[in-house]
Formats: C-alpha cells, structure tokens, sequence
C-alpha cells in the first residue's frame, strides 16, 4: 500500500507518497468493499450493451466499433480501479465520485447501440467527463507532493484527449469521426506507457504508482467475473426466448461448460501467479506489473470473453444452423484471443509458456476456415472439447 504518514517529495525508488487524509485506505490487505461492487454493476449492463451490439450485426464494421467502445469503457473503469486502490469507497467524498462515475458509465452503456451514430456525442462526453472529473477530485484533495504532481499529469492528459473525443462526437462524417476518435483513444493508451511525460515537468516517478496487491488483483478478476457472468445470462436468456428444445439446451449446456473451462484457465493458473509476483516485488516494480498485465493485457481477455458470449448466443438461437464465415470466426476467436491474452501476461511475467496453451491457440485459429459450414452445434461442442482437454492438461501440468 502506499505510504500514507508522508506529505512531500520522495526520493527516487521510494514509497509512494500520499497525504494522510480521512479518506485513503488503511494499511494492511485491503479487499473489495461493497461499494465497489454496487458501482460494477453498471459495467455488467455496458458488457451486456457490446454484446448485443454485435450480435445485432457480425460485420467487420460492428466489430470495430464494439472493440472500441470495448476498450473505452474497460479504460474508464481501469482508471477508477487505480484510484480505488489509494482512497477508500466506503467514505462519503469517494462514494460521491463513484457514483458520479456510475452515471456517466451508465449514460456511455445507454449510447452504446447508437455510440458511433445519434448518440456518439454522449458516449464522447460522457467519457471524458468521467475521466476529468475524477482526477480532478483527486488533485484536488491531496495537497502539493509527488502523488498530486502525478494525478496533475495524469488530468493533463485526459484533457489534451477531451477535445477529440468532443469534436469526433459532433462531427457527422463517419470517417473523420474515427480519425479523431482513434487519436482520443490513442493518446489515452499511450499516457501510462509514456509514466504521463509532460513538458517541463519530465515522467511520473513509478514509485507514485505502487499498489495493494490482493484489491487489485480483486478488483480486475471481479471485472473477469462480470463479463463470464454476462456470458451466462445472454446464454440463458437467449435460450428462453428461443424455445427449450433439445438442440438449444444442449448448445445451453455446452456454453456454461465452455464458460466454466475459461473460469479455470484464468483463475486457476494466471490471478494466482499475477498476486504472487506483485507481492514479491519492490515498489516500483508493483506499478510496472500493475499497469502491464492488468490495465492493458487484461484487455485481450475480456475482448474475448465477451465475443464468447455472442459466438453463444449465435449457436444456442440457431443451433442447427451453418455458423458461416462470421460465426466461426466470433466462436473460435473468441476463445483464441482470451489464450492469447493468458500467454501475453505469462511472458510479462517471464513465466514458462504452455506448450498446451500454445497448441490449443493454432487449433482455434486453424479451424476457423474449416467450420464455417458446420452446424454451430457441431462447432461449439468441439469447441468445448478442446477447452476441456486444456483445462486438464493445465492442471496437469501445474501438479507436477
């Protein structure tokens, strides 16, 4: 945790410094307050709002745009997952800004379905709002030292970014929407990765960045709980609404197990090893594995999670159906980019690489072409098989 009995500059390499205020978390393990699970509930419905998104339209140009929305939404609540860390929820200042952060979560979940159409200038306005408002409130109440100059870099850039995601809102030209848009979302990735470099003022110290291993950890396999979650309801509903036959409840079936293997896989092998290195390591290198695995290569395996939960929902409404080049690209890839995901945060963290896991990632990749004129049923259920064989072979692998 960081160290909350100093105020002022800090050498390089020492513990983060934040003020001693009412309002930062204590030292010691820290765990997820109740609060912060009543705030993530508004990103089960924005999950539910991509899925639907691309299921009502598998083309490229659907799928472009939910992985952007995907990533924007994944970012603003990434951010507030960072400041979550350092101040507590359960008090009354911090409660205020979270639900402000809610209600703009929430208005950016409603514009979803027409986010780059009549409402991109809400989900546009909505993020940045959401951004600049909560760091503005943490350099507001921590007074001049190292942690303040950090979150005043930090608000610098989500307003070097504000105007394009404003201007990209407004703009009707779906084209020149993208540009400026991609540039937003682009300068917003690129801040952690530059320690948010301000003229003049030079890097933020990774020192500012440490972080409590076991709320963090927490927090993001929360957010991996939620978008399983949403794969489990938009199976469950989808096969309510299409009729209980014996092809839609096996498909049914075959998506919680599938969903079940991808539950073992990450938390079974990667959450356990990402907390065991964050405790082992020094100040700054919590911050590095902290930004690395989970605010950017968490991405990959949400994305796919979630592109599971639709290659679902295509199978369990039409299970006798030809997937097609589309669906079997959604029901592989999906998987594939959640391994993939999984083996990025493996060689972050300098671990082993799964021969399995590598296998299994060509084989999902490889069929892509070859099941397009399956009946999605038949695909799911090797799908499923393969899931399962990994999950074996993984625990295996780990007991010996």
């Amino acid at each position: 945790m960081p160290d909350t009995t100093q105020i002022g500059g800090a050498p390089a390499g020492a513990p983060p410094i934040i003020p001693q205020l009412p309002i930062i978390r204590g030292e010691g393990e820290q765990r997820a307050t109740f609060f912060e699970l009543f705030f993530d509930l508004v990103y089960v419905f924005a999950v539910t709002q991509l899925s639907h998104h691309l299921v009502a339209d598998i083309t490229w140009a659907a799928a472009a745009e939910t992985a952007f929305m995907l990533v924007a939404l994944y970012w603003a609540w990434n951010y507030t997952t960072w400041m979550t860390n350092w101040f507590d929820p359960d008090t009354v200042p911090v409660r205020l800004v979270l639900v402000f952060v809610m209600l703009a979560s929430l208005l950016m979940a409603v514009a979803i379905p027409e986010g780059f159409g009549d409402h991109a200038l809400l989900f546009a306005c909505a993020y940045s709002g959401l951004q600049i408002g909560r760091n503005t409130f943490v350099v507001a109440v921590t007074p001049p030292g190292a942690f303040n100059q950090n979150f005043r870099q930090i608000l610098a850039w989500s307003l070097l970014s504000a105007p394009l995601w404003v201007a990209g809102g407004i703009v009707d030209a779906e084209a020149l929407r993208w540009v400026l848009w991609l540039g937003a979302l682009g300068l917003d990735l690129a801040a952690p990765l530059l320690t948010y470099w301000v003229p003049g003022t030079g890097s933020t110290p990774m020192s500012q960045w440490q972080i409590e291993g076991a709320h963090f950890g927490e927090r993001f396999e929360l957010f991996v709980i939620i978008a399983l979650g949403e794969s489990v309801v938009l199976a469950g509903a989808t096969a309510s609404d299409t009729g209980l036959s014996v092809g839609v409840v096996t498909a049914l079936l075959l998506a919680l197990l599938s969903s079940a293997a991808l539950w073992w896989l990450y938390f079974g092998q990667v959450a356990g090893t990402v907390l065991e290195r964050i405790r082992m390591a020094t100040a700054d290198e919590r911050g590095q594995i902290g930004r690395d695995i989970y605010t950017y290569l968490h991405l990959p395996i949400i994305a796919g999670i979630v592109l599971v939960a639709v290659g679902d929902e295509l199978v369990i409404a039409h299970p006798s159906d030809d997937l097609g080049d589309a669906g079997a690209l959604v029901a592989l890839g999906g998987p594939a980019l959640f391994l993939a995901g999984l083996m990025a945060c493996a060689v972050r963290l300098g671990e082993p690489q799964s021969r399995p896991r590598v296998i299994a990632l060509i084989a999902l990749l490889g069929a892509v072409p070859l099941v397009a004129g399956l009946d999605g049923l038949v695909v799911t259920a090797l799908l499923t098989a393969v899931l399962v064989v990994l999950v074996v072979a993984e625990q295996s692998r780990s007991a010996q």
